[in-house]
């Protein structure tokens, strides 16, 4: 292939839609639009409807699939246990400072 037909796809680029996002991470649709509400995976929105998902998302919603279907976290729960990672992890950057 011709090295001019090549393009890059950043981990943050918002290239799959809604119906695939389910498919592939074994999540019902209507559980993806809870989470983009409850603020815990935001989807990109293209135009008034279309909601898009990186692969950086993709794999917080891999780790959200195992936490609900093997360990039985409810979408409430799962919105806390994300929260407390992100401030976790939000502390271990900024302790590195010193």
């Amino acid at each position: 292939m011709d090295e001019a037909y090549e393009f890059e796809i950043r981990k943050d680029d918002p290239i799959f839609v809604i119906s695939v996002v389910s498919e592939l991470v074994h999540i019902p649709i209507w559980t993806l639009r809870r989470l983009d509400e409850m603020g815990v995976v935001r989807a990109k929105r293209l135009g008034k409807k279309t909601r898009c998902y990186s692969k950086n998302q993709m794999g917080k919603l891999n780790y959200i699939c195992h936490l609900m279907q093997e360990k039985g976290v409810n979408i409430k729960g799962i919105k806390v246990i994300m929260e407390i990672e992100a401030k976790e992890e939000q502390d271990e950057r900024g302790s590195g400072s010193f």
